[in-house]
This record gives structure tokens, C-alpha cells and sequence, in this order.
């Protein structure tokens, strides 16, 4: 009963720096006004785990194939793994790179003026850094 206890401690513990009461705040993002600050906070954490676990786990499950082609010892089994590899790969970067080229198409294609704002706004949610 003793270690049941310790142990849901411990979990709870560990939760606090979770568990974040406050009150209620907002920030701006462009000219569009009290957003509360979870929302660009979740949003950039979820971009982020996107950007890194996606491709992690393409390149894994590549290398997953090459080695079953390699284990195999068929010269076509080798092939069908280098070629699913080097896909996921390409995939991954694609990934990873996403955010870089929507930032780019959009300062691109936005007016001069509204660009600060658009960019602002991606600032915000991609990367929690509100004004």
C-alpha cells in the first residue's frame, strides 16, 4: 500500500510542471488580438514534434528496409530497399524543410506591408515568439 502511494507522489510530482494554473492572458499576433497563449504554445510544440519525429521515423524505417534487402541477399531485394530508402529520405527532408519554404513562399508573395504582419503571425505560432 506504502509503494502505491509513493508512487502515485511521484507521478503527481513529476505532473506539476505540467499542470500550469494562471490566469487567463492573451497576446496579439498582426492585428488580430487576444489569442490566448496556449494556443501559439501548443501549436509550436506540434509543429516541432512534426518537423523532428516525422523524419526521424522515415529514416528509421528505411533503414529498416535496406537492412531486410541486405539480410535477404537478392540483388532485387537490395535495390527495392536502396530505392524505398532513398524516398523516405527525400520525404524526411521535404518534412523538415516545409516550414522553411512556406515561410519563404509567403514572404514572397505577400505585399510589402502585410509581410511583417504574415510573418509575425508565423513567428508566433510556429516558434511561440508572440509580440
Amino acid at each position: 500500500m506504502k509503494k502505491k502511494n509513493l508512487v502515485l507522489i511521484f507521478i503527481l510530482g513529476l505532473m506539476l510542471p505540467i499542470i500550469n494554473v494562471q490566469a487567463y492572458t492573451s497576446t496579439s499576433c498582426g492585428n488580430v488580438t487576444n489569442i490566448p497563449v496556449k494556443v501559439p504554445q501548443i501549436t509550436s510544440l506540434v509543429v516541432s514534434m512534426v518537423q523532428i519525429l516525422i523524419p526521424v521515423i522515415l529514416i528509421i524505417v528505411g533503414s529498416i528496409d535496406l537492412i531486410k534487402g541486405v539480410v535477404a541477399q537478392k540483388e532485387d531485394e537490395i535495390k527495392k530497399g536502396q530505392q524505398k530508402f532513398i524516398k523516405r529520405l527525400i520525404t524526411a527532408a521535404i518534412i523538415f524543410f516545409v516550414i522553411v519554404l512556406v515561410k519563404l513562399i509567403i514572404s514572397l508573395a505577400a505585399d510589402s506591408d502585410d509581410t511583417n504582419n504574415i510573418i509575425d503571425c508565423m513567428d508566433c505560432f510556429l516558434y511561440n515568439k508572440c509580440g
